[in-house]
């Protein structure tokens, strides 16, 4: 069943601590392979469709860079 989430990821503030992925529920996150303005590997959304919007990878991001939108239109 496809998720109802839809993630905005600010990729050039993400300092790819790992927090959001390691708690993603649904281990849809994955470190990108390429380096950010700032020299750290950031986040990507792997299985756009799967996130559900839980917002868990937020809550756990310390430098806010993700974003959450939950239902229909999302």
């Amino acid at each position: 069943m496809a998720g109802k989430g839809k993630l905005t990821i600010a990729r050039d503030r993400c300092k790819g601590c790992g927090l959001c992925i390691h708690f993603c529920p649904k281990g849809i996150l994955k470190e990108f392979l390429e380096l950010n303005r700032l020299g750290y590997r950031p986040v990507s959304l792997e299985e756009e469709g799967e996130c559900t919007g839980c917002g868990i990878c937020a809550l756990m991001c310390p430098d806010m860079v993700i974003q959450v939108e939950r239902g229909e239109g999302a």
